[in-house]
């Protein structure tokens, strides 16, 4: 090859590795994870939505907020929802579901193996039911492959059978890239020291504190493992629980957490770009 052709080639290749190199995290860049932990009062309602476009909705507020969460969906374009998760079947968190699943395509929903006698979860289950729906049951070690960015595994439960309602909380950690959350549900302290037994990496940026900020969850313990730089709290303002409970947000103080809760700044809203997160409040 005469020295000229040899010097061109070699120069192309130069341009395309610089190129490749230069544009790829650019185009990486343009897909954030965003994810919305809804202010529905004394409840949790959460959307994910993924880099590639799919769409995660956990738990789904009060009976009472079904509509705000209706609201809150249409007001971010949601025409279908890849998958949905009631992490137990409590009120606050399944109240809104029968309405969500009645209004959009659905395409998978998870649920914990747990069940109540109330009518709130009858509805769910006729809701389920009357759109076709299976049920995939929510234990640790499940994984969700909806979007090659990221990776999602549930956590827990990590038994079968809880004394307490809340333990039964499916609790969902999403990595992206550089960037991790974790979704505590309910869960308490058993659970937590059971996800630490059972050795998960739980390490996340962002923790949405379990059972709305309750003394009876977010042992010191469990931080450490977790070391989250936000906590997020989701509760209604003058609540009859006393949540977030005193113990909890000294815990997270102590531990230099910045503190989110929504009963004070309405919807939170985290980006990721796969190396940080930022957030935005008050939407």
């Amino acid at each position: 090859m005469h020295s000229f052709h040899r010097r061109l080639v070699l120069g192309l290749c130069q341009v395309l590795l610089v190129a490749a190199v230069v544009f790829t995290p650019v185009h990486a860049a343009l897909q954030p994870l965003k994810v919305y932990f809804f202010d529905v009062g004394q409840a949790d309602c959460i959307l994910i939505r993924t880099p590639n476009s799919r769409n995660i909705l956990i738990d789904a507020g009060t009976n009472e907020s079904a509509e705000r969460v209706l609201s809150y969906l249409t007001a971010q374009k949601i025409s279908r929802l890849d998958l949905v998760i009631a992490t137990h079947p409590h009120e606050d968190h399944i109240g809104g579901m029968d309405a969500v699943i009645q209004k959009y395509s659905i395409n998978q929903i998870s649920m914990p193996k747990a069940a109540t006698n109330t009518r709130t979860f009858e509805s769910l289950l006729l809701a389920i039911k009357a759109k076709g729906l299976k049920i995939t049951t929510a234990r640790a070690g499940l994984s969700f492959d909806l979007d090659p960015a990221l990776k999602l595994e549930l956590v827990a439960p990590n038994r079968e059978s809880y004394e307490n309602l809340n333990d039964y909380s499916a609790v969902l950690r999403i990595v992206y890239g550089r960037t991790a959350f974790l979704f505590a549900g309910d869960a308490g302290f058993t659970s937590e020291r059971e996800m630490l037994r059972a050795g998960y990496d739980l390490r996340s940026d962002v923790l949405k504190v379990g059972h709305h900020g309750s003394n009876s969850s977010t042992a010191t313990g469990f931080l450490r493992v977790v070391g989250p730089s936000y906590a997020v709290i989701s509760v209604g303002a003058g609540n009859d629980y006393g949540h977030p409970g005193k113990s909890t947000l000294k815990r997270l103080n102590k531990a230099g957490i910045k503190v989110l809760r929504t009963d004070q700044a309405g919807t939170i809203i985290f980006t990721s770009d796969g190396n940080t997160v930022h957030y935005k409040a008050g939407e």
